[in-house]
């Protein structure tokens, strides 16, 4: 039971970030392209090659903060189904460009970004 506490407290708050970061994003720069999705994709990916590699390389921190963290607010705030979707939906209304950038731009920032966080985290 302590297990789905740690995670549900987690994803309340990253569910909430992501709600938040798509809705100023899609204000900001408009709603034609996934903007929101692209940004939250890459900063989750780093945020969790960051914090895994700290949480088990560096620190050795409890395994709740992965719970909490890693499963809860990093599950509950990328948002890989969504980027699926919407990717698949510009294919079809033919706007293959901003697609093929939806689909291939998570992708390949986001391994980017995680690398970029593995790294950072060996560094500190």
């Amino acid at each position: 039971m302590d297990s789905f506490l740690f995670i549900s407290l987690g994803a309340i708050f990253g569910a909430n970030a992501r709600y938040w970061l798509g809705d100023w994003a899609a204000q900001r720069f408009g709603a034609s392209f996934p903007i929101g999705t692209l940004i939250i994709n890459v900063t989750g990916s780093f945020a969790l090659g960051l914090f895994l590699t700290i949480a088990t390389e560096r620190f050795l921190l409890d395994p709740r903060w992965r719970l909490v963290i890693a499963i809860g607010f990093l599950g509950g705030y990328t948002t890989f189904s969504t980027y699926t979707y919407e990717s698949v939906n510009l294919l079809l209304s033919g706007q293959w460009f901003a697609g093929l950038l939806n689909l291939f731009g998570s992708a390949i920032l986001g391994a980017a970004a995680v690398i970029g966080g593995i790294m950072l985290g060996r560094w500190i």
